[in-house]
């Protein structure tokens, strides 16, 4: 059992990976005597192909590894209970075992709707076992479809005539696309205006991270520190930069607006004990949220930098004339080609940075 729980979590995380492209997050691992011959994870949105989902990719893949399309002995680990589809396709193959998570009431083809596997006309006997890290798998499905019915409803909301919204399109090709993004528009002052944020890593986890972008900055700027193991990352985009909304008026960007606004944020998430990570230029903001709230924070850890000219257009990207920039005129522009920690300056921090939450 102590196999199948971690072939469960390497499909899991083929699940995240298919989440954090839009892709409903279901993923898949192909095992042969104990050894991963092939991976998957659902790709029809991007592929246009209604056949695209994880136990196919997967499929198709061993198949190739292996010179056959016969895959006798294998075992098949998928996060959800497969669909009359996806069933058929691992009788075909003359699959050994499938090992599924959560149940699907809706398609499941393994017993939840119909259970191919138990037919006895059919000439392949395929072992089935479903409920190994079901809860964890019905999580990653859950908050999936949370985070697009949140989006959705936000979405919705028309901009208000005050403010500009930059286009989805500037942001293309850069790498903080593999992190989900969230969106809030309704917390007590925020005047309707879009705040984006990044939250990544458990939600029950011990510790979170804050971190905050400096002028001319986004969430972008923590592309090295997000995701890596051990706390939650909350990582808004101010308003005014990156993804949120962008008030016309440089008034609108006062400290104490955007502390009051992040408060009630963090009073909205309901994370554990939190840890300020500032950037250069941020660590006026850190100050001032300590100041307000210090019972909920557990210090101030400024985030190191690492000098990126590549990255210069990153920064602009959110900005595509002066129209965007009354935030860049209230706060300042960024120093020089400060981008944020270097992958090796990320771990380093995470380490040390830990030691706050130490009992």
């Amino acid at each position: 059992m102590s196999r199948d729980l971690e072939w469960m979590q390497r499909a899991l995380a083929e699940a995240r990976l298919a989440g954090a492209a839009g892709e409903v997050p279901v993923g898949a691992v192909l095992v042969k005597d104990g050894v991963c011959i092939a991976s998957g994870r659902n790709a029809p949105v991007a592929t246009h192909d209604p056949s695209a989902h994880a136990e196919i990719a997967a499929l198709r893949a061993g198949a190739l590894a292996l010179g056959n399309y016969r895959l006798d002995g294998c075992e098949l680990f998928v996060t959800l209970e497969p669909c009359a589809m996806c069933a058929g396709a691992m009788l075909h193959a003359r699959l050994a075992r499938v090992v599924y998570g959560a149940t699907d009431p809706k398609t499941g083809a393994a017993g939840s709707v119909l259970d191919l596997f138990a037919q006895p006309q059919l000439n392949h006997r395929t072992r089935v076992e479903g409920g190994v890290l079901a809860a964890e798998c019905a999580a990653v499905l859950q908050d999936f479809f949370q985070q697009r019915r949140t989006l959705a409803r936000v979405t919705a909301q028309p901009l208000r005539d005050d403010a500009l919204r930059t286009p989805d399109a500037r942001f293309a090709g850069l790498d903080t696309e593999r992190f989900a993004s969230h969106y809030i528009a309704d917390l007590p002052g925020q005047r309707g205006w879009r705040l984006h944020y990044l939250d990544e890593g458990p939600r029950d986890a011990p510790a979170s991270v804050l971190c905050l972008h400096g002028p001319n900055r986004w969430s972008h700027q923590f592309r090295h520190l997000i995701g890596l193991p051990g706390p939650r990352w909350l990582a808004p985009d101010l308003i005014g930069f990156g993804r949120s909304d962008k008030p016309k008026r440089e008034a609108a960007h006062a400290l104490d607006w955007h502390r009051d606004l992040l408060l009630a944020w963090l009073d909205r998430l309901q994370p554990g004990p939190v840890l300020l990570a500032p950037a250069e230029g941020a660590q006026a903001l850190a100050a001032l949220l300590h100041a307000a709230a210090p019972q909920r924070f557990v210090g101030v850890s400024p985030v190191p930098e690492a000098p990126d000219r590549a990255l210069r257009a990153a920064w602009q990207a959110p900005f595509p004339d002066r129209g965007y920039e009354a935030a860049l005129r209230a706060w300042g522009r960024g120093a020089g080609d400060a981008a944020g920690p270097s992958p090796a300056q990320a771990e380093a921090w995470v380490a040390t940075a830990m030691g706050y939450f130490a009992p």
